[in-house]
């Protein structure tokens, strides 16, 4: 059992593999399936090289030897890897980006959703989860924050299955399966599992079992290979996603009036000092009686060729993923949706789906000290947007009497004011066609023993609600200067484009002279983030059971891409930045003795923006006319983070355990005289360890019979991920508490 940061083993790999290609086409057919498997999943890997950037590996072994196993879902996984934050929703940030990941399964990238992949993609489907950062090659384009590329279990090194069970705390039940084996030449792998819980988002307020949190979650997975010859394979790999969401309440809330509006309604009991909104002649609205929800499906599919042909390795790809997202405000009063347009002015159904679809071809041509590698990359988006809003109807005061229902409350022409208990109805739908291009072409070359470097440029054009290209130079070197170390150095020239399925070219002029009009009506459209980033870094091998290592970067960005919710649907809007820096250091640490290994990773990180100059209609006057002229912390900026565990494994048993310590997301500030610092402060530091264990029950003549339990959050944390400030923060978010689980599962 090990954890590895790996910095040059794919070149080395991709020579393997053209070896055993080269002798198998020389030799008379190979019989043995498993030999040529071996060769054509070196020969993959050989395509791309990690080659100068941060790779932090977990295996399956990893994974189940961890607390909750692979009944965890995926962010849970890669939060223990090093400088990643936890976030709600299941998001996570690395090295301080928002979200600008990429996924990979067996190299092959699935595009983007509107969900969260953290919540979509199934640990136990993945033979290895690999975390790829830093200053990336040349094949690495567009969404750069991270790498998660994911080694999918094969068949034919994992015959056979599982059936599972595995529940407890917060109403949790999760059934699963899976079962692999190869029949001739045909290799497979296949696994689902279904959960529900009571705790299927983040409480927004502190307590063991929220109000209103059910998640029913569904997710499949199948992997195909057909071996062709002794030199190529086809490979189809499917996967789904139906995840449903009720939206946690908070009992005893109730509307303090609509921000900037005077209400028709009374004056706030609360204290608030605002005249309550009405709506249809209601003013109250209890929070326990909200319904919010919301529905997330994905369906991902590659189909991919691969060949080895001497000593050039080439595989051709077809992707398409489908994602959606449905948002329903619920609590049904008078025929009306009123929860939602009490307390926040609008009341909103939508409805988000992009289809997207593209290929990924890409090669490597070994030439002795050399390996050139090629590659294009071509997507397309066919994006929809369907809303329907509630809203009250207002004018400015003082002038109210020309009005056919003026609001006597309101006489300063400086107020706005509610004119109207009736909503309105208003519909705003939209269709856009995205797509993007990318090339690149790059030589990983051995200068002599103990140097490698890669060099290479890449070229990416993009087209959507904005439009942009950039031709984006790359640079890595690796020195093993003696048997244990490894130096390297990396530049590369990013250019990434903003999440174009999130883009909506809402026209917020439909919205004018109702409670949700923004105070600001400038809406500039995302565009592009350009930046430089820097990474050195080194890891050294210390005797056979340690190895330790120290990583720096830096990154300066022109028009930085950062993201934020804005209303009470999950749905996240990107905006822009003019300017951003990004720099950290990380130390990682890994041990293993015997059945004995262990981790630790720390990282401190320093994250900052100035200026925002899109979508700047979702900021207050105040907020927007601070950042032209301030840098401020990101809100995902968690200064310090750490992470860490050990697990054990004596006769048949596994005694594993795990912790996570964050400094805290971002929050508002107040400075002395009273301005508002967005993103000012943090919410308070806190720490979470967790405790497994597994016993294989062989030994007492139950072959292939494991059972585990496991304690989450052991001493019980209190803690808060956010506190409903800060820039793009919709809502405060708990962490879960303690929670006991058990599991059985039946080998066969």
């Amino acid at each position: 059992m090990s954890r590895s940061i790996l910095f040059s083993t794919v070149a080395t790999a991709a020579l393997v593999a053209s070896t055993i290609s080269a002798t198998a086409q020389q030799a008379a057919p190979v019989e043995d399936i498993t030999v040529t498997a071996q060769a054509l999943s070196a020969a993959r890997a050989g395509i791309q090289t990690q080659l100068g950037a941060s790779t932090y590996t977990v295996t399956a072994n990893d994974i189940q030897a961890e607390p909750g196993g692979d009944n965890s879902l995926l962010n849970s996984v890669i939060l223990q890897m090093p400088d990643v934050a936890q976030d709600s929703y299941g998001q996570f940030h690395v090295r301080g980006e928002h979200n600008q990941l990429q996924y990979r399964i067996n190299g092959i990238i699935l595009p983007e959703g509107i969900s969260v992949f953290g919540q979509t993609l199934d640990p136990r489907l993945a033979e290895s989860v690999k975390l790829i950062d830093g200053a990336l090659p040349a094949e690495y384009g567009l969404d750069t924050g991270g790498i998660v590329d994911i080694t999918t279990k094969s068949g034919i090194f994992d015959t056979g299955g599982h059936v599972s069970m595995y529940g407890g705390s917060h109403n949790t039940l999760t059934p699963s399966f899976d079962y692999g084996g190869s029949v001739g030449h045909l290799n497979y792998f296949v696994s689902g599992d279904y959960t529900t819980n009571s705790l299927g988002i983040e409480a927004p307020y502190a307590t063991h079992t929220p109000d209103h949190d059910r998640t029913k979650q569904w997710h499949g997975f199948a992997f195909l290979q057909d071996f062709i010859d002794t030199s190529s394979s086809v490979t189809a790999i499917l996967g789904t996603s139906n995840a449903q969401f009720q939206i946690p309440d908070t009992p005893g809330l109730e509307p303090s009036g609509i921000a900037g509006v005077v209400g028709l309604g009374p004056l706030d009991p609360g204290g608030s000092g605002n005249f309550l909104a009405q709506a249809n002649g209601v003013t109250q609205f209890p929070g326990q009686n909200l319904d919010e929800r919301q529905r997330e499906i994905t369906h991902y599919g590659t189909l991919s060729y691969l060949k080895t042909a001497g000593n050039v390795d080439f595989e051709l790809s077809a992707f398409g993923r489908y994602s959606s997202l449905f948002y329903t405000p619920g609590s049904s009063v008078g025929g009306n949706n009123l929860g939602d347009l009490l307390y926040n002015g609008i009341s909103q159904v939508a409805y988000k789906r992009d289809i997207a679809y593209g290929t990924q071809d890409e090669g490597a041509w070994h030439l002795g000290s050399h390996t050139v590698r090629f590659g294009i990359l071509y997507e397309a988006d066919d994006l929809v947007s369907r809303t329907n809003s509630l809203v009250l109807p207002t004018a400015s005061g003082g002038g109210t009497t020309a009005l056919l229902n003026p609001n006597p409350l309101c006489t300063d022409p400086t107020q706005t004011c509610q004119t109207s208990a009736v909503p309105e109805a208003i519909t705003d739908n939209s269709t856009k066609h995205a797509w993007s291009f990318s090339g690149y072409l790059q030589d990983e070359w051995k200068v002599f023993e103990q140097l490698t470097v890669n060099y290479g440029v890449r070229y990416d054009q993009y087209g959507a609600y904005s439009r942009g290209d950039q031709i984006s130079p790359r640079v890595n070197a690796v020195w093993t200067p003696w048997d244990g170390t490894v130096v390297h150095a990396g530049y590369s020239r990013y250019f990434s484009p903003p999440p174009i399925e999130l883009v909506s070219n809402t026209d917020i002029s439909l919205f004018a002279n109702t409670t949700n009009a923004p105070a600001i009506t400038t809406a500039n459209t995302p565009q592009a983030e350009r930046a430089d980033y820097y990474d050195t870094g080194f890891t050294q091998q210390i005797g056979t059971e340690l190895k330790v290592g120290v990583d720096s970067f830096y990154k300066k960005s022109k028009d930085m891409i950062d993201e934020g919710q804005f209303g009470a649907p999950i749905i996240l809007t990107p905006f822009n930045y003019q300017r951003g820096r990004q720099y950290g250091l990380e130390f990682t640490a890994d041990y293993t003795l015997g059945d004995f290994n262990a981790y630790a990773n720390y990282a401190m990180i320093h994250a900052v923006g100035e200026n925002w100059v899109s979508s700047q209609f979702n900021f207050t006057p105040d907020d927007l006319a601070y950042v032209a002229t301030h840098y401020i912390n990101l809100d995902h900026e968690s200064v310090a983070t750490a992470s860490g565990g050990f697990s054990y494994r004596f006769s048949n048993t596994i005694l594993s355990a795990n912790f996570l310590i964050e400094s805290g997301l971002r929050e508002g500030a107040t400075a002395p005289d009273g301005t508002n610092i967005p993103n000012g402060g943090h919410v308070a530091p806190y720490g979470v360890v967790n405790l497994g264990l597994s016993h294989d029950m062989a030994d007492v003549g139950f072959k292939g019979l494991t059972l585990r339990g496991d304690i989450i959050n052991v001493a019980d944390t209190n803690y808060q991920i956010r506190n409903g400030s800060g820039v793009g923060v919709f809502a405060p978010q708990y962490g879960a508490r303690r929670g006991f689980f058990f599991g059985v599962s039946q080998a066969f």
